[in-house]
């Protein structure tokens, strides 16, 4: 495993970190419903293998994933790196509207009480006194930068978490959070089919020594081989809603699969791994956060640290799939 520390902390964080937005099931991820067995075993499997961040959210299963995690982390908090988010809640208490899904009504609020009050309930449900890193899941106008970074940074001061960063945003967003704070992180969708928002904050994370964690590196998938593309979800599964699933960008996803083929040979590597190891080496202090729920998947993940791509082939990749990438997703 390969560290790098979190920002300009000293928090030292693998490169690859765990997702668990897949933990939290309900109608977007609609495999199966995670034990806390399972949940622990993930854990354990990632500790043998150098994972030492976990990522989660209170809105992954509306508490769920947090549950799970809080249980399966009893006994060995200390050997990881915890993070999760901050503004969307389903108290009920205010904030600006933002969907409704499983019976919830989930609204998105980062003033400073909703974020101090989203930061204690997810103490409570992770079973933990401090959390390390804090997001703010999705950014927005409606309360000052300067209301929600103070709040972040009273946290810090009462030991309650170690850093934040933000998600969901525009590269102004960083330039206003940094104006008055000190993010650590910027999360953000990024892929080989979706890379040119991520693309975008390389500038300003260089500049601020901030470290870009990206999620949707597999695109939920469709990215880890081409028996993926034969498979079919409810309408409601995030999966179903992605533009790989329409039937021709399904087909032109096919044909970059044939021509990238070669390459799981040169470098004895699965497509997940190449994707991986493409994304790696888009930006220094990129962290990888994959969504992983089997040993096999941790495995595959972190064998990607040891894939150093050709710079041919880094462009033969992406113009394998140049035709189909989309400039803008909305997960």
């Amino acid at each position: 495993m390969k560290y790098d520390k979190l920002g300009l902390t000293d928090i030292e964080v693998s490169k690859v970190s765990l997702g668990t937005w897949g933990l939290g099931g309900g109608s977007v991820w609609t495999d199966k419903d995670s034990t806390e067995k399972e949940a622990s075993s993930l854990l354990s499997e990632c500790a043998e293998r150098g994972i030492n961040y976990i990522d989660t959210a209170p809105v992954y299963g509306t508490g769920v994933s947090e549950n799970l995690l809080g249980k399966a982390l009893k006994g060995r908090r200390d050997k990881f790196v915890l993070q999760t988010k901050c503004s969307l809640n389903w108290r009920g208490d205010g904030g600006a509207f933002h969907y409704e899904r499983d019976g919830y009504t989930v609204n998105n609020d980062t003033s400073r009480s909703a974020i101090k009050k989203d930061v204690e309930d997810s103490l409570k449900r992770l079973e933990t006194d401090y959390i390390d890193s804090i997001i703010v899941h999705y950014v927005t106008d409606r309360w000052p930068v300067e209301e929600t970074v103070s709040a972040l940074d009273e946290l810090v001061k009462d030991g309650k978490i170690r850093a934040y960063g933000i998600s969901n945003s525009q590269v102004e967003d960083i330039e206003k959070y940094h104006r008055y704070g000190n993010p650590a992180l910027v999360q953000e969708f990024f892929s080989i089919l979706s890379p040119f928002h991520g693309r975008d904050y390389f500038p300003a994370l260089e500049k601020y020594g901030i470290t870009f964690q990206v999620y949707g590196v597999l695109e939920e998938g469709y990215l880890t081989g081409p028996e993926f593309l034969s498979k079919e979800f409810k309408k409601s599964d995030i999966r179903s809603r992605l533009p790989w699933n329409s039937e021709e960008k399904r087909e032109s996803l096919l044909k970059a699969y044939e021509k990238i083929r070669p390459l799981t040979e040169k470098y004895e590597a699965s497509f997940a791994q190449l994707f991986l190891a493409w994304a790696l080496g888009e930006y220094d202090h990129l962290n990888l956060l994959v969504g992983m729920r089997r040993k096999e998947s941790v495995f595959d993940s972190t064998r990607a640290l040891d894939i150093d791509l050709d710079s041919e082939d880094r462009i033969l990749m992406e113009e394998s799939v140049k035709s189909i990438q989309e400039k803008v997703l909305d997960k």
